[in-house]
């Protein structure tokens, strides 16, 4: 049977439709951001074809990065959101090596010892901080010895003070990189369902939940990588 859709993923399908331009321009350190991401993946490449699991891929931006960079030979897309991942399709070419999964991320069996790397962008702030946490335990369980988890996210300030500064800094750049202000009113609503967290509490849950090699590579304001080893 089924689950019910996640509320969240009713405004991602809404936004499916040009949602790759617009995360650009939300971002503001948006090379930077996967840049680093893709770096550590190129670093760690333990074996030469390596598979992969993108939790909350959306549509398919970062798996896209991943694969013209790395020899993938399995990947699954999994999103809770239908049309984001019809939009993923058109990026990959047909085949059985790659699986577009519907499914909530903080619900779904991800097996285990079955991925070289897992991988994550902007998703998995929309959980709850114990939802984290648990999808924390269940992502190591999923990595083969020695694989990795890289998390390109949205994070909290480690305060309300720093919280506020994050947003207004935010703001301002998204403005000046031509964001309109009927985008920024949609992006809100989404942004609506975040529940982000802390760097540092983030660190601590890789930690409890068994990862080795823990770190936060780059941090930009609102945004930083995250990343640990099984």
């Amino acid at each position: 049977m089924s689950r019910p859709e996640v509320p969240s993923s009713k405004l991602f399908n809404r936004d499916a439709e040009g949602y790759d331009d617009l995360r650009r321009r939300l971002i503001p350190c948006f090379d930077d951001f996967y840049g680093t991401a893709l770096k550590l993946i190129e670093e760690w490449q333990a074996v030469e074809e390596i598979e992969v699991l993108d939790l909350g891929a959306g549509t398919g931006l970062f798996s896209a990065m991943v694969s013209a960079r790395c020899s993938v030979g399995r990947l699954c897309l999994l999103d809770g959101a239908a049309d984001m991942l019809e939009r993923a399709r058109s990026r990959f070419p047909t085949g059985d090596r790659i699986e577009y999964r519907v499914d909530d991320m903080a619900e779904a069996d991800l097996g285990d010892e079955k991925w070289n790397l897992v991988i994550s962008a902007l998703a998995i702030h929309h959980l709850p901080d114990e939802k984290k946490r648990d999808l924390f335990r269940r992502i190591r369980r999923a990595l083969k010895p020695g694989g990795l988890f890289v998390n390109a996210e949205q994070v909290a300030g480690p305060n309300p003070t720093a919280d506020d500064r994050y947003s207004r800094v935010w703001l301002e750049q998204i403005r000046e990189l031509g964001v309109t202000e009927q985008e920024i009113e949609k992006a809100r609503e989404r942004m609506s369902y975040d529940k982000c967290a802390p760097v540092g509490s983030q660190l601590k849950w890789l930690s409890d939940a068994g990862f080795s090699d823990v770190d936060c590579s780059f941090k930009a304001w609102r945004f930083g990588v995250l990343s640990g080893r099984n």
